[in-house]
C-alpha cells in the first residue's frame, strides 16, 4: 500500500506478495464526510468506508452490501493514543488495534490472538508499508479497510493537533518537534 496516497480523491492499489493488483482503494473527494471504497480488480465494491456523520469523536464506518460491518474509533481512555477499537456489527466482537500508527508498524488482534500485522520495516520503498495477514481464515477485505480506517484517523488527529498548536502560536507539536 502507498500510504502518502490516503488523501482525499487519491486511489491506490493493493498488491500482493507477488505484485499482483488485488484491491483498489478508491478515494471519494468532494463529498461531506471522509469515503473510501475498497473494489476487486474488476471494479467491484467489496467495502465502502465512510466518517461517522455527528459522532462526538472521529468515527469510521465500514459496510458490505450496504450493510453494517464494523465501527472503528480511537479507544477512549486509553494511556496509548495510537490505540482503536473495531466495533463489529455482531455487537460481540471486537477487535484491537494497537501500536505506532503514524509510523505504520501496528497490530489488529482479537482477543489477544493476532490476526494482521501493518510495518513499513521489512520494505525499502518509503512510502509503502505492508499488511501481513496472519491468519488464513481472516477477512482480508476487512483488515485492509481497518488499516485504512486507523491510518486515516490517526492522521486526522495528527493534523488538527499541529492545525491546533499553529493557531495557539506554539512554535512545536505536542511532541516537541517542529510542526
Amino acid at each position: 500500500m502507498r500510504d502518502r496516497l490516503l488523501g482525499f480523491g487519491d486511489d491506490y492499489w493493493i498488491e500482493d506478495d507477488r505484485g499482483n493488483k488485488v484491491y483498489l482503494v478508491d478515494g471519494k473527494s468532494m463529498r461531506l464526510r471522509d469515503t473510501f471504497e475498497l473494489k476487486d480488480t474488476r471494479g467491484r465494491v467489496l467495502i465502502d468506508i465512510h466518517q461517522k456523520m455527528f459522532a462526538l469523536r472521529d468515527t469510521m464506518v465500514i459496510e458490505r452490501d450496504g450493510e453494517p460491518l464494523a465501527t472503528i474509533r480511537r479507544k477512549r481512555l486509553s494511556l496509548l493514543r495510537n490505540h482503536y477499537r473495531v466495533a463489529l456489527a455482531d455487537g460481540r466482537t471486537e477487535l484491537d488495534v494497537s501500536g505506532r500508527i503514524l509510523d505504520r508498524e501496528f497490530a489488529v488482534e482479537y482477543d489477544g490472538e493476532l490476526l494482521a500485522v501493518v510495518s513499513r520495516r521489512l520494505l525499502h520503498v518509503r512510502e509503502t508499508y505492508s499488511v501481513d495477514i496472519v491468519r488464513e481464515d481472516a477477512d482480508t477485505a476487512l483488515l485492509i479497510a481497518v488499516a485504512v480506517c486507523v491510518i486515516h484517523l490517526a492522521d486526522k488527529e495528527r493534523e488538527g493537533k499541529e492545525r491546533e498548536d499553529r493557531e495557539n502560536g506554539d512554535g512545536e507539536g505536542r511532541d516537541g518537534k517542529d510542526g
